[in-house]
């Protein structure tokens, strides 16, 4: 069992080195915020939230839903405040909800 935790978090690395050295990294920690929100909200809230991007430090949150982007509107800063502490401040300034 230890082999195969070892090996994951090695291949992680090795996922995110490649990523860092092409220059996808935010990429990967879209897909990071995205996983976040699926485990944090019911499954069918997540379900409206179409797709996660980050461009120039801007948390870019596309959302069906009128009644969730209002939401997510009210609770921007709380937002902000968890992905900053799970992946750092200086990543991310802002969250836009489109």
């Amino acid at each position: 069992m230890k082999k195969n935790k070892k090996r994951e978090f090695q291949s992680s690395e090795l996922v995110k080195s490649f990523a860092r050295i092409h220059g996808f990294e935010h990429k990967l920690i879209a897909f990071e915020i995205k996983d976040f929100l699926e485990d944090y909200l019911d499954e069918s809230l997540f379900k409206e939230i179409r797709s996660v991007n980050i461009e120039d430090k801007c948390i870019m949150i596309k959302i069906d839903s009128p009644l969730l982007k209002h939401d997510f509107q009210m609770r921007k800063s709380f937002y902000l405040k968890k992905f900053q502490d799970k992946f750092g401040e200086d990543k991310f300034n802002d969250i836009r909800i489109l």
